[in-house]
């Protein structure tokens, strides 16, 4: 359009260069960016869990003895450690979801995303306190004996 002042390309990119530098990362989103990436890690993650249990399940019918000793190989601090992620992991990912649908089928859900998001976040540790400390607690005493 003739007559609209208009700013050269060069400059643009170094106003938004320069954002980017304060803000400290190469992307520009803020928190609605961050619990993005890790609702798809997590859920990549849970997939992958899900994977893994089917097939040491399907053990039982093939061999018990197989699945005993499969079984046996997870009982150490560090799988206790993986299950703790695994609690931790769909605990947010089950918020965020919930969230997610808000955004989808509630009017005001796009306007009140910060809102939201502390309401989960508090959710998350009241949540995810007590699975921190019962498996937690497994982990340690497996640790000390």
């Amino acid at each position: 359009m003739r007559g609209l002042p208009t700013r050269p390309r060069r400059a643009v990119q170094e106003v938004t260069s320069a954002r980017m530098q304060r803000l400290g990362t190469l992307y520009r989103g803020r928190e609605g960016m961050w619990t993005w990436v890790l609702h798809r890690i997590s859920g990549v993650a849970i997939l992958f869990y899900l994977f893994a249990h089917v097939a040491d399940q399907a053990l039982v019918n093939v061999s018990p003895e197989a699945y005993d000793r499969v079984m046996d190989t997870y009982r150490n601090p560090f799988v206790g450690l993986l299950e703790l992620g695994l609690a931790v992991l769909i605990i947010f990912h089950a918020l965020n979801g919930l969230r997610i649908i808000l955004f989808d089928f509630w009017s005001k859900g796009i306007a009140r995303q910060r809102q939201m998001l502390w309401v989960q976040t508090v959710l998350f540790v009241l949540l995810a306190t007590p699975a921190v400390v019962a498996i937690g607690g497994k982990v340690v005493a497996e640790l000390r004996a």
